[in-house]
C-alpha cells in the first residue's frame, strides 16, 4: 500500500509552472527592454555563443530538483507488513432520544438537530474508545453495535429523526435495558452510557434501569436538550406541518424535564448536562469516561511503512550538480541562439 506521510507538501509542486512562466515573462521582457535600448549587432558580437535553450534547460534541471525534493519532503511510503495493534479503551454507548417532541424549536433549530450536532462533536473526543448507538422514542432501536467505526455512527446520527421510530413516545428505561444488554454481563470493566433526550415522558422504570447499569459498572449520564418554557410540537400531516394536538384539539407543549433526567444519572452513578453546554458538557464527559477501567481490545490493523525519500533526493542531488555544470554556451559555432533568441 503506498502513501504520503505528508501530503499536504505536494501543494509546492505548483511552484513549479509558476516558475516556468515567470522564466518566460523574463526572457520576454529582456528582449523587449534590450532590443529597444542596445544595438542587436553588438548583442551578438558580446554574446556570440550564448544559448536560449540552454538556460530553459538550466532552469527545468533547478525545478525538477525542486520538485523532486518536494516530493521526498512528503515522504513517500510503501506498506510492507501488516500487524494487529492491541489498544486500551473503554465502552460507550450513546442514545438519541427521536421521538416526535425532539421536533420541538425551543432550541435552535430543533431539538433533534441541536442532539445530532453534539453528538457528532461528542464522537469526536470520544474517538479511541468503543462506540455503540441506539435511537428510542416508544421503543428502544440498536442502530450500531460497539466499534470503532466512527465514520459509520456519525453516518447514522446525521440520518436521524422521528419517522425511524416505530411508535412514539419517550421510553428511556427500554434504551438503558438494550445498552445494558450491549455491554453483556461477562465484561467486568466499567462501561458509560449516555442518555440525550428531553424526557417528556415521566416514567419511575428508568431510574430503576439506571441504578441496575451502576450496579452492573456502567454509570450513565444524561444531557437535557429543550427549555422549561417548552414548545409546541410540529408534526406532519397531509403535507402540511401543524401543532400536535391532545383530545380536545389544543395544540401539545413539549416541556424539559430536567427532574427526571437528574434523577436518571444520579441513580447511574454519572452527572447530568444541558446540551447548551456544548463544549463545557463534552469536556467533561471525556474526562469522567478518561477515568473508567479501561480494557484491551484489537483496535485496528497497522501497516508498517517503508520510506523512500532519500532516493529522491539523491535524484535532485544529481540534478543540481549537472545544472552547475552546464554552461549558457552552444556547441556550435556561428550556428547558436544567440541572447533574446534572434
Amino acid at each position: 500500500m503506498f502513501q504520503f506521510e505528508q501530503a499536504h507538501i505536494l501543494w509546492y509542486l505548483l511552484l513549479i509552472p509558476i516558475g516556468l512562466l515567470l522564466l518566460w515573462l523574463s526572457l520576454k521582457w529582456k528582449e523587449r527592454v534590450v532590443g529597444a535600448s542596445v544595438d542587436l549587432n553588438v548583442i551578438r558580437r558580446l554574446f556570440p555563443n550564448w544559448s536560449r535553450n540552454k538556460e530553459w534547460l538550466k532552469t527545468i534541471l533547478i525545478l525538477m530538483a525542486f520538485g523532486f525534493i518536494c516530493i521526498a519532503w512528503a515522504n513517500p511510503q510503501w506498506g510492507s507488513r501488516k500487524q494487529k495493534v492491541m489498544a486500551k479503551s473503554s465502552d460507550v454507548v450513546i442514545a438519541l432520544d427521536i421521538s416526535q417532541s425532539m421536533m420541538a424549536e425551543d432550541v435552535s433549530p430543533n431539538r433533534i438537530e441541536r442532539s445530532k450536532r453534539f453528538v457528532t462533536e461528542l464522537l469526536k473526543s470520544l474517538k479511541g474508545e468503543r462506540v455503540g448507538l441506539i435511537f428510542f422514542a416508544g421503543g428502544a432501536y440498536l442502530q450500531m453495535p460497539l466499534s470503532h467505526d466512527y465514520a459509520s455512527a456519525e453516518l447514522y446520527v446525521k440520518s436521524a429523526n422521528p419517522k425511524q421510530a416505530g411508535t412514539q413516545g419517550t421510553v428511556i428505561a427500554d434504551a438503558i435495558n438494550l445498552a445494558g444488554s450491549i455491554f453483556g454481563h461477562d465484561n467486568a470493566t466499567q462501561k458509560a452510557l449516555i442518555i440525550i433526550s428531553d424526557g417528556e415522558n415521566h416514567e419511575t422504570e428508568a431510574i430503576i434501569a439506571a441504578q441496575e447499569m451502576r450496579d452492573q459498572g456502567t454509570f450513565v449520564f444524561t444531557l437535557g436538550v429543550g427549555t422549561a418554557q417548552g414548545a409546541y410540537v410540529p408534526v406532519i400531516q397531509r403535507g402540511k406541518e401543524v401543532y400536535k394536538t391532545d383530545k380536545s384539539g389544543q395544540p401539545v407543549s413539549s416541556i424539559l424535564n430536567v427532574e427526571l433526567l437528574q434523577e436518571i444519572a444520579q441513580a447511574g452513578g454519572g452527572q447530568f448536562y444541558m446540551i447548551d453546554e456544548t463544549f463545557s458538557a463534552i469536556k467533561k464527559i471525556d474526562a469522567e469516561i478518561e477515568r473508567l477501567e479501561k480494557q484491551e481490545v484489537e483496535q485496528r490493523s497497522f501497516t508498517d511503512y517503508n520510506s523512500y525519500f532519500q532516493y529522491l533526493l539523491i535524484l535532485a542531488f544529481i540534478l543540481i550538480v549537472l545544472e552547475y555544470f552546464i554552461s549558457n554556451h552552444s556547441n556550435k559555432k556561428g550556428t547558436l541562439k544567440r541572447l533574446l533568441g534572434i
